[in-house]
């Protein structure tokens, strides 16, 4: 496993990491399977305070907390949940990130956050409370780093612009491209990290059936699908040239695959660890595949 630094911070995280939404299992199941994570390598595990009304923190909190020290621990802030279980609302004012870390903090059984992160946000948003709320935290201890997980262009620019952010975690596979407009060269001239999610497409780009993805059509993503596969003689392999593609880009630092069983952990790590040309497949990729760009979600 290879690890590479998060942003400007002395933090250094797995380029495989555990997305923790996914876990859905007997809380005896899941614990045991972010123990093997680790186990294989991997210290950066990504939760959020939304997932399951906040019961993911605590189990993930519960899983990590013998390891605490070894680990690096995300969380999530911005949605509230109402009060009477019903959904939830954007909140990214400061008042709410200052109570909100101290129940995260409890849920996770840890004195401190190693990466908090304002979980969406857009233009509307009063940005620069937002990063005094962070910065406050930073100063106190409660948090070592901030960033956003955002998709928004628009917001990006303002965050590297004002802020001290070490990370942006965006939606970013070859069936979405739409990082490399922009995003991508923006925060790698500023150290910023990328955290890839949705490296494999809801799956689309390895074994689930094809259907519409964003501004594809089927028999369009079939087209991209198709030309992939040309250049991988296994499911493994072409997993591994869909991760290679996107560590290649300098500043994506970890891909963070939501796991939900023991044996999409043991895939993941074997599609980074196989062998292959791909640097040639790479350049190849990037020549026959087609590129698509942000229509909405710039503000």
């Amino acid at each position: 496993m290879n690890y590479h630094q998060l942003g400007k911070s002395p933090i250094k995280v797995s380029e495989l990491s555990f997305g923790c939404m996914s876990l859905k299992g007997s809380k005896s199941d899941d614990r045991a399977l972010l123990r093997e994570a680790f186990d294989q390598g991997i210290n950066y595990f990504d939760t959020a305070d939304l997932y399951d009304g906040g019961e993911n923190e605590k189990l993930v909190g519960d899983a990590l907390k013998g390891i605490r020290k070894e680990v690096v621990l995300a969380t999530k802030v911005g949605n509230q949940l109402r009060t009477d279980g019903n959904g939830w609302d954007w909140n990214p004012r400061k008042s709410y990130i200052l109570k909100a870390v101290d129940k995260s903090l409890e849920r996770l059984q840890t004195d401190y956050i190693d990466l908090y992160q304002l979980h969406g946000g857009t233009m509307d948003d009063p940005i620069d409370e937002t990063i005094e709320a962070f910065e406050h935290l930073k100063q106190v201890g409660k948090i070592r780093e901030y960033g956003i997980s955002s998709i928004r262009p628009n917001v990006i620019k303002s965050y590297t612009e004002k802020s001290n952010m070490v990370a942006v975690m965006m939606q970013y596979s070859l069936l979405d491209r739409r990082p490399e407009e922009e995003c991508l060269e923006l925060l790698a001239k500023n150290d910023i990290s990328v955290l890839v999610r949705g490296a494999y497409a809801k799956g689309l780009l390895l074994d689930k059936p094809v259907q519409p993805y964003l501004n594809w059509s089927e028999s369009e993503v079939e087209n991209i699908k198709g030309k992939l596969a040309a250049l991988s003689s296994s499911l493994v392999e072409r997993a591994g040239l869909i991760l290679k593609y996107l560590l290649e880009q300098p500043a994506v630092t970890s891909i963070v695959s939501g796991i939900r069983k023991e044996e999409q952990l043991l895939d993941s790590l074997e599609a980074l660890e196989a062998m292959g040309d791909w640097d040639q497949k790479i350049i190849q990729l990037k020549e026959k595949l087609p590129v698509n760009r942000y229509d909405s979600h710039r503000s």
